[in-house]
């Protein structure tokens, strides 16, 4: 059972990370300080950095929780799962307990403002390449390891995974221009993209929506 002081500690953390996102989405990311998010919640500057090492830090603690979360769930698949549907299913199955999660910090419409916020800021998107970066050569990792393959030997573990973030990638920038920032509206861009990846690696584009011949 989780102590008293854990759970405090918790508490502390889950308001920083509220109040951060919070002051990002009304006044901006470059304009929010430290200060500001520590004074949100009634603490000191020292106290803000004993959980967090820097703004940027707490700007992605929540990607960083989604992540944990995506790749525990890749490592409990079923062995003999194809790659491909490995990464798919996962989507599939941690969509509602990852967002179960988030909700328990902050409410789910604000995580999906600040989403938006990190697709838009250009020193947040920087950083955003940087951390799927790192996540994309964990996945990688996994992947071969499910499939008894060295990793630096043989590279499609990478090239799956590349292309698979890639498409999340561009799905999250489609749905972070447009005006329905609900979570309905980023899965179903994020599904919609995620169903054309192997359509869009074929060979023969003439059936594909969109084409002059499937008209």
């Amino acid at each position: 059972m989780t102590g008293l002081r854990e759970r405090k500690k918790q508490r502390t953390r889950d308001s920083l990370i509220r109040a951060a996102h919070e002051l990002f989405v009304t006044q901006g990311y470059e304009s929010t300080t430290v200060d500001e998010i520590a004074a949100a919640v009634d603490v000191s500057q020292r106290t803000f950095f004993r959980y967090f090492a820097s703004k940027e830090e707490v700007a992605f603690a929540l990607q960083a929780l989604t992540e944990e979360r995506y790749l525990a769930a890749v490592r409990r698949r079923p062995p003999g799962e194809p790659p491909m549907e490995v990464l798919r299913s996962t989507l599939d199955e941690t969509w509602e307990s990852i967002g179960e999660a988030i909700e328990e910090v902050v409410p789910i419409q604000l995580h999906m403002r600040m989403w938006q916020i990190i697709e838009t800021t250009p020193a947040l998107i920087a950083v955003h390449l940087r951390h799927s970066m790192e996540m994309e050569e964990r996945l990688a990792a996994e992947i071969a390891r499910r499939e008894g393959l060295n990793l630096d030997a043989d590279p499609r573990p990478r090239v799956l995974v590349a292309a698979f973030s890639g498409v999340m990638r561009a799905a999250s920038r489609c749905w972070g221009s447009g005006e329905d920032t609900t979570v309905r509206a980023a899965r179903r861009a994020v599904e919609s993209y995620v169903d054309q990846l192997g359509p869009a690696l074929s060979q023969d584009w003439s059936r594909a929506p969109g084409s002059a011949a499937s008209h």
